[in-house]
């Protein structure tokens, strides 16, 4: 039998049958070393990706920038790593005046000093000097020069400064960028908010109308995807020292850390990410039903661009596509929300887009331009009103879902494929 698919803190049962269901993705099995979070560490530190140890690649008189996420990376647990870094590099004698930790807002908020403080431990936070990155602080940028496709690269000067840059963060799909962590703690991180605006940019097709680039998705790190292309140059100006990246599980506990070179030790973050997630997937169906893994999962809307994502490798050209997301918390973005809601056509959403581009409002373009393309049915506690006039179906349980799914479709059942942990389980094809 099918596992049922979680709705907040809801389950549904998938009443399909048996015959149409040509599989049932769920992630792969990883055997990795049980280690605690802060021996993943240690022991990363200790075998360096392509690199010497941090240890000899610093010394006592270096100024050394580490480059941190902001809150809204919490699930990384950077108060694990962070003081096993600051002990590394105290250990080489760099001085606790010397050491500076840079927040990689992005485009985020400040944070307040408690979030500083849990961010890397009340004592290294009483220690070691840790600022915010503003993106539109123009008196703390610097401009390093433009990439090959045209954007202009401003990063935050205070990190220019030092000799030694070390970036760190955690690895997870992307849907943009391909994977999280790496380069991404320059820009976005660190950067102006032009830049951003500019690299972010390159999600879109050239030219009004043309819509988003298809090559801009999870896991694709190739040059084909720009907007990691772009990263990738931005990210070479700066040529950091040092990385330290980690992998977390469903939990959020860190299953795995990765340090070293800037380039290949991410990368082998990206590959453990791709054999824990990335399911391999024999056909693409007609029907597909996917979970974003109910409660704290789907606790928004603006979560579940991951589910839609994984959910849209796999199904057929004008498929139907059912996603179960609570969003009990709404849009969780006012960007996203009036990108949904707030535009009657997709020629509309798309100007607004490019001329206001954020994180949030791409989203629920993606959400909207998804729903002009195939069927898309949204199992939610949110009401159809909330929706505008975005092709968006909303219905309250998984039985309505299929129901409608049988009206759009001339009154029959459709193959399908189901993903219960659609968040993180991107479907791949050999």
């Amino acid at each position: 039998m099918a596992e049922a698919m979680k709705c907040g803190e809801q389950e549904f049962e998938v009443h399909l049958p048996a015959e149409l269901i040509a599989a049932e993705l769920e992630p792969n099995k990883v055997e990795l070393p049980q280690r605690t979070a802060a021996e993943h560490i240690r022991w990363a530190l200790d075998h360096p990706v392509d690199s010497a140890p941090l240890k000899e690649l610093v010394k006592a008189g270096d100024k050394v920038c580490i480059v941190i996420s902001d809150v809204t990376r919490r699930w990384q647990s950077p108060e694990t790593y962070i003081p096993v870094l600051v002990a590394e590099l105290e250990a080489a004698g760099v001085r606790d005046e010397d050491m500076l930790i840079i927040s990689a807002t992005g485009t985020h908020r400040r944070q307040t000093p408690e979030e500083h403080a849990g961010l890397v431990t009340q004592a290294v936070y009483d220690r070691i000097t840790l600022v915010d990155h503003v993106c539109t602080d123009e008196e703390n940028l610097a401009y390093v020069g433009t990439t090959t496709r045209g954007t202009p690269v401003w990063l935050d000067k205070r990190a220019l400064a030092c000799d030694k840059i070390i970036l760190t963060g955690g690895v997870v799909y992307h849907f943009m960028a391909g994977f999280g962590g790496g380069r991404k703690s320059i820009l976005p991180g660190i950067s102006g908010r032009e830049t951003i605006m500019k690299n972010h940019n390159l999600a879109l097709n050239p030219g009004l109308g043309a819509g988003s680039n298809p090559e801009v998705r999870s896991a694709n790190m190739n040059a084909s995807n720009p907007v990691h292309a772009d990263m990738m140059e931005a990210c070479s100006m700066v040529n950091p020292t040092f990385l330290v990246n980690v992998v977390v599980n469903d939990d959020q506990e860190i299953i795995a850390a990765f340090a070293g070179n800037w380039i290949t030790a991410h990368r082998a973050a990206c590959d453990l990410v791709d054999r824990m997630y990335g399911v391999p997937a024999r056909e693409k169906t007609p029907l597909v039903i996917a979970s974003a893994g109910g409660y704290p999962k789907d606790l928004n809307f603006y979560q579940t661009i991951k589910t839609l994502c994984n959910a849209l490798e796999v199904v057929e050209k004008d498929g139907t596509i059912i996603l179960v997301t609570r969003s009990q918390e709404g849009f969780g973005n006012a960007d996203t929300e009036r990108q949904i809601a707030g535009f009657s056509t997709m020629l509309e959403r798309e100007k607004d887009l490019r001329e206001n581009f954020s994180i949030g409002a791409f989203i629920g373009y993606l959400f909207a331009e998804s729903a002009e393309k195939y069927h898309m049915i949204v199992v939610t506690g949110m009401d159809q009103a909330a929706f505008g006039s975005a092709k968006i179906h909303a219905v309250k349980t998984l039985d309505e879902a299929l129901e409608l799914s049988r009206r759009l479709n001339g009154g029959r059942d459709l193959r399908a494929t189901l993903m219960p942990h659609g968040a993180n389980t991107l479907p791949k094809f050999q």
